[in-house]
């Protein structure tokens, strides 16, 4: 038997040190590893039309954007009365009172759960008819961690438990703003409950398109400074993450992709806005290497530059 030599120790040892970010940037302090502290009352389900669909407890249950009539069937033979989304897109209202249920939109963004929606959520989830079905697109990420606030409301679930959720939904531990807003969420008290309107809206509206470029240019803003210092960190603005920018200016594009103000600004403007989003995508995946490679980060970059630019050219009025 031969053994190993400095000669291959060597490479070994160091293709360990060398683990790629990819990795290491699914392992946050936020989010520590706590699967143990799931609650009991969780279990996965099936349905025609609607992925990672879980029940909560009694009355909450998560999952995708239910795709078709057989996805809004499946909901009201389980008893649904209501659906919470909590994405960004336009719900489909109409298919959703043919099986006799109401939609609640109260969207929030992959950067967190803002205090006064997880409070809105949490008081429209104990005043509408349950059961109650929350979701988001895919239900990975932001559904999950608006029914991690209910069920915190609701069911009293500890932030152990909550965050153990997101991590069994399959929340990416890359969108820490949703791990730290539900970890460090407390229970509305009985009187800030009381002051929150119970108007809960259908649909909620859209913001504008300048409203959307001002998110957007706040991202490009952060990605320029961060190319300024080599792909890290800014000294300026040690907080920002490269590659968590670079998500979530990838995310702002799929968000706007899918609303109908892209569907109102024609053909060119949707082609734009898909190579932007696909570049954005490049981007965030460039920055995720190990050592970053600077050269396919900087193409990235420049070619998302580039079709920014022809787009606010062509579209900007």
């Amino acid at each position: 038997m031969k053994f190993l030599t400095t000669k291959w120790i060597l490479p070994v040892l160091l293709s360990l040190v060398t683990i790629p970010r990819l990795h290491a940037q699914n392992l946050s302090t936020n989010a520590p590893d706590q699967r143990d502290a799931v609650p009991a009352t969780i279990h996965p389900l099936k349905a025609t039309g609607i992925e990672n669909f879980y029940q909560l407890s009694g009355k909450i249950f998560s999952g995708s954007s239910p795709e078709g009539d057989a996805a809004f069937a499946d909901l009201q033979a389980r008893g649904i009365k209501t659906i919470i989304t909590v994405d960004g897109a336009k719900p489909d209202v109409e298919a959703a009172r043919r099986h006799g249920i109401r939609y609640v939109h109260l969207p929030f963004g992959y950067d967190g759960v803002p205090t006064n929606q997880a409070i809105r959520l949490v008081k429209a989830a104990e005043t509408l008819p349950g059961p109650i079905f929350v979701h988001c697109h895919h239900g990975l990420h932001r559904g999950p961690a608006g029914a991690a606030v209910i069920c915190m409301g609701m069911e009293g679930w500890t932030p152990e438990e909550a965050v153990s959720w997101l991590r069994l939904a399959g929340t990416a531990t890359n969108y820490p703003g949703l791990y730290k807003t539900v970890g460090a969420f407390h229970p509305p008290s009985a009187e800030a409950l009381k002051a929150v309107p119970e108007d809960f809206p259908e649909t909620s509206p859209v913001p504008p398109l300048a409203d959307i470029m001002v998110q957007i240019d706040e991202r490009f803003d952060h990605l320029k400074l961060i190319k300024k210092a080599g792909y890290h960190p800014p000294a300026s603005n040690p907080d920002l993450d490269p590659a968590h920018e670079a998500l979530l200016l990838d995310e702002l594009f799929k968000e706007l992709a899918r609303s109908p103000i892209a569907e109102k600004r024609g053909a060119d403007f949707q082609g734009k806005l898909a190579r932007a989003e696909q570049e954005a995508s490049e981007l965030h995946a460039s920055l995720m290497l190990v050592p970053t490679a600077d050269l396919k980060a900087d193409a990235s970059f420049q070619r998302l530059n580039d079709t920014c630019a022809a787009c606010h050219k062509a579209h900007r009025n």
